[in-house]
């Protein structure tokens, strides 16, 4: 029986654990949603920092006998406001020095992902979501500001056959669907032929 005490380490403070999991749990979820929605949904470099710190005060306020409620709270809460600091900067201030060392620029990460895919068409960035969304009927994702999913195939004398519109995360065209058309329309011409 003494080493299942030792496996448990004792079971004095274990209400008190769950009492701060939940705590932390709860400013966890007030912080987050308080916060810029791009938080944990972009999940860049910085981001992803950010998210393995969010865990580790977690982790530790919850765990360590030595830790307090409030101590981990604290923490938490300025992580999450210093991080919604750099979003906003991120999002609202393209020249400021927070900025520019928090990220590269929309040009670098689009010539490193031509790059990385070894890419050999036109891409575009930069572009006003709200001009493309006047143009193409896209929705356009209020804040931050761009452009949901919008994708045309188009038959080889440029015109539009198919066209999908997302207005969130589901609703995209995947090859294996776009290949199923073309060999639709193609044996359709071959037919009429």
């Amino acid at each position: 029986m003494k080493w299942l005490l030792e496996l448990a380490g004792g079971t004095g403070g274990l209400s008190w654990v769950a009492v701060k999991a939940v705590l932390m749990f709860a400013v966890t979820i007030v912080g987050l949603r308080l916060g810029e929605r791009r938080t944990l949904a972009h999940l860049g470099a910085f981001d992803f920092a950010v998210a393995v710190a969010i865990g580790a005060i977690i982790g530790r306020t919850v765990t360590a006998s030595s830790a307090s409620f409030a101590t981990g709270a604290v923490a938490l809460v300025t992580l999450l406001g210093a991080h919604r600091l750099v979003a906003f900067a991120r999002r609202h201030d393209g020249t400021s020095p927070m900025t520019r060392w928090s990220r590269r620029g929309p040009e670098a990460a689009t010539v490193g992902l031509i790059a990385k895919h070894g890419l050999t068409f036109p891409v575009g960035f930069g572009a006003d979501a709200r001009a493309v969304a006047g143009l193409t009927g896209a929705f356009v994702n209020p804040d931050p500001v761009y452009l949901q999913s919008t994708s045309f195939v188009l038959d080889p004398a440029g015109k539009v056959v198919v066209s999908i519109y997302s207005s969130g995360a589901i609703c995209r065209l995947v090859p294996d669907d776009v290949a199923g058309l073309v060999r639709y329309v193609r044996e359709r011409a071959a037919a009429s032929a």
